[in-house]
């Protein structure tokens, strides 16, 4: 997983392959508890991409789509929301959520 910036995230969501765009934060426990998930299902979805953004770098994507708690990952495609999480999942729950893209 590669980490982006505001930029960036404007750039590669607008494209029409599925994304997956985790917002997170440094001093975040759950963020922390997920990122070894998001690793490992990167790493067996390898038909869809998976971005990091540090909040507290980048706010502007996050305010524009309503990010209002970490983490929370977007899938896109399209320069749309396919689906918004909120939270810590449990890998099970984003290889189900997932693998219909």
């Amino acid at each position: 997983m590669r980490e982006i910036t505001d930029k960036e995230f404007y750039e590669l969501s607008k494209t029409d392959s599925v994304k997956v765009f985790d917002f997170w934060a440094p001093w975040c426990g759950p963020c922390k508890m997920l990122a070894p998930v998001l690793e490992e299902v990167s790493n067996e979805l390898t038909n869809i991409e998976f971005y990091k953004i540090n909040v507290d770098e980048n706010q502007e994507a996050a305010g524009e789509f309503g990010v209002m708690s970490i983490p929370t990952l977007l899938v896109m495609k399209n320069g749309e929301v396919l689906e918004e999480k909120t939270g810590y999942q449990p890998k099970e729950a984003l290889v189900e959520l997932l693998s219909k893209y």
